[in-house]
């Protein structure tokens, strides 16, 4: 994998959207006593961030669940797909308790509740040739996580997608299989997308946090982070 690049296909939709990219090399996602701990309490600490987003009794009426309901409708999509952060809050919002998953993932998800933002990582390792975010004409392979069998794309569409298939479906809704994190993820690409104005300042707080959490709780120095636009679409990854 070189570079990502998000399409025009996705421009057209979203003239004013951002996509923050960031890279990072050299991770070690293994569990242990001391990292469990450290993120059972980062978790903690989100879901009371979170409540801050969570100010309306209705549910779909918090302006951040309603801003990308609105935006899902924009596209084809599978019947009941949601922005990943409207299924974060909405387990906050039942005061369900989150437990640790994998480092990566509670590092990330802790930052998506914290900001209000979706958050998805994917492991390099596993991309084959360059990805894109765009529209696609359907029929990608994309096998989701814990599914046992195929799930291929609609057309039109919005997902991540590589030379082999679909890496995440409906914007950042569902990851697939062959490009999940695992323990043995060591090199990664770590995606934030935002459609307006107020999401873009919540998203380049978010990816800095998310930074400094990599570093302060992996040891490694993560990439710049990249802001595409659809007048600067491509991320390349930076060569050691």
């Amino acid at each position: 994998m070189n570079k990502v690049t998000v399409d025009d296909s996705f421009w057209e939709l979203f003239p004013d959207a951002q996509v923050n990219i960031l890279y990072v090399d050299g991770i070690d996602n293994h569990d242990s006593e001391k990292n469990l701990a450290e993120r059972k309490k980062l978790l903690s600490e989100a879901t009371k961030e979170a409540d801050k987003f969570l100010t309306n009794e209705t549910f779909r009426l918090n302006p951040v669940i309603d801003q990308w309901r609105k935006a899902y409708q924009q596209f084809k999509k599978k019947k009941g797909a949601r922005s990943s952060v409207e299924a974060l809050l909405k387990r906050a919002n039942q005061g369900r308790k989150f437990e640790p998953i994998d480092p990566l993932v509670d590092v990330y998800n802790s930052i998506s509740l914290s900001y209000g933002v979706p958050v998805g990582m994917e492991d390099r390792d596993h991309i084959v040739g360059d990805m894109h975010l765009g529209q696609v004409d359907g029929g990608q392979a994309f096998q989701p996580v814990g599914a046992d069998e195929d799930e291929p794309t609609l057309p039109g569409e919005v997902c991540y997608y590589d030379e082999k298939g679909a890496v995440c479906r409906c914007l950042n809704w569902r990851d697939g299989q062959r490009t999940m994190l695992t323990p043995d993820s060591k090199n990664v690409v770590a995606v934030i997308e935002s459609v307006n104005e107020e999401q873009t300042k919540r998203a380049n707080e978010a990816m800095e946090e998310l930074s400094k959490l990599i570093t302060k709780y992996f040891g490694v120095k993560p990439s710049q982070v990249f802001h595409l636009t659809k007048d600067n679409p491509d991320a390349v990854v930076p060569k050691n």
